[in-house]
């Protein structure tokens, strides 16, 4: 399982993972729970219950850059242009917008 901590102006928002089942958004309850919590994406509203989906989610996926500047993260970083959580990974830390992609390691998870 991989899993990534998805921030809005460096305040966390939620949790991306995927696993064998395909990839799940979940918001952040402390941030869900703020009156002035903006969603992710206008397709994934704030809301308590996870988003689910055997692909990456059309928003995260927009993330990841394309042309000359994905090849050449594929060839910097050795990163299979199939592997889209990889990519979204090691690309999307430091987006332009927003939104940030941050992994959490395992020895992380608590």
């Amino acid at each position: 399982m991989r899993k990534a901590a998805i921030k809005i102006e460096d305040r966390l928002a939620g949790w991306l993972t995927q696993d064998e089942q395909g990839y799940h958004f979940v918001y952040d309850q402390a941030y869900a729970g703020m009156a002035d919590a903006r969603p992710v994406s206008l397709t994934l509203p704030v809301r308590g219950v996870p988003y689910t989906s055997r692909v990456l989610f059309p928003f995260f996926d927009g993330l990841i850059p394309e042309g000359w500047l994905l090849e050449i993260a594929e060839k910097n970083w050795k990163l299979n242009p199939r592997d889209r959580m990889g990519l979204l990974l090691a690309c999307c830390k430091d987006c332009i917008g927003a939104v940030s992609v941050e992994e959490v390691k395992e020895e992380d998870v608590v």
